[in-house]
């Protein structure tokens, strides 16, 4: 088995793995399938679940994805070569409960080939970020700390630089650099080395990806049970309205995937059910809301002691 096929027999595995755990979560909805094609080369599978018990909104999508590099690619993504790959995995999920946080996960692969159909560049990229409503400080360091020991396994470096890589990227900046959530792990680019070749970076990929499961269901299943009220319902779409900022402004595989030409109602399976927008809006300082908005200003080392 060649590189390519490796990684996509992960994906492919991996997509089953976790849409099972969050039926079993959710205990009521299942995930509906919608295999597409795409004209230019490939296509994928998009998993989505709605109006379930736990979420009120989610997808869990594989990509396998392929063709020619168009001068829309050179010219906005700055990809140069003949024929291009790419293959992964993205999932958004949306709970019902304000007190559940939504979470975004997307590992992938990229390939790109000369004339000669010759590999000329290779790239890993991915992670997993947490978007809570309320903070739960437990939570948090839960979180955190699941991908801090997956890191480790690799390079001590890894979780303090792809942690800050994830503060740094979902972010509107053009709110004066208000995160998304409370982060998590993001890298991009990584490509093969002489000290850390082909299959580190995969093996790396893959124990990331495993480690989405033991980071995430123990959350839903701690919170999906606590009762809540309007006003928390309010502030979830008020913090939902900020997920589509980011994801429509800044998000960078957004912008690939409509560049590439893949199914666009794949691609917006990430925007939540409901959002509001409301003008100048901010929590009443010191409330439980502004606890969240505050670390969202001011990203915590959560899995420091």
């Amino acid at each position: 088995m060649n590189i390519k096929e490796d990684w996509i027999l992960y994906i492919e595995i991996l997509q089953d793995r976790i849409c099972s755990a969050l039926e079993k979560s959710d205990g009521k909805e299942k995930f509906i399938e919608d295999k597409w094609q795409r004209k230019e080369g490939g296509g994928g599978k998009t998993r989505v679940i709605a109006n379930g018990n736990v979420f009120e909104k989610g997808g869990v999508n594989t990509s396998i994805v392929f063709g020619d590099v168009t001068d829309a690619m050179r010219t906005q993504l700055k990809i140069n070569g003949s024929k291009w790959f790419a293959c992964g995995l993205s999932l958004v999920m949306h709970p019902v409960n304000p007190f559940v946080p939504t979470v975004h996960c997307n590992y992938r692969m990229f390939e790109l080939y000369n004339e000669n159909e010759e590999v000329i560049d290779r790239w890993f990229g991915g992670g997993t970020d947490l978007t809570p409503y309320y903070l739960f400080e437990e939570d948090a360091k839960h979180f955190h700390l699941t991908y801090k020991n997956v890191c480790d396994e690799f390079d001590p470096l890894f979780y303090p630089t792809f942690k800050k890589e994830c503060d740094n990227y979902f972010v509107n900046f053009h709110r004066n650099n208000e995160r998304r959530g409370i982060g998590g792990i993001f890298y991009d680019y990584q490509r093969p080395t002489e000290n850390r070749d082909v299959n580190f970076w995969m093996n790396f990929g893959k124990a990331c990806g495993n480690a989405f499961l033991p980071s995430y269901i123990p959350i839903v299943e701690k919170r999906k049970n606590t009762s809540y009220n309007a006003e928390q319902k309010h502030w979830q779409e008020i913090r939902r309205g900020r997920y589509i900022e980011f994801n429509l402004v800044h998000d960078r595989g957004t912008l690939f995937g409509l560049k590439t030409n893949g199914k666009t109602e794949s691609i917006l399976m990430s925007l939540p059910p409901t959002a509001r927008f409301e003008y100048n809006y901010y929590p009443l300082p010191g409330s439980a809301e502004d606890q969240l908005f505050q670390v969202c200003l001011h990203p915590v080392d959560w899995a420091e002691g």
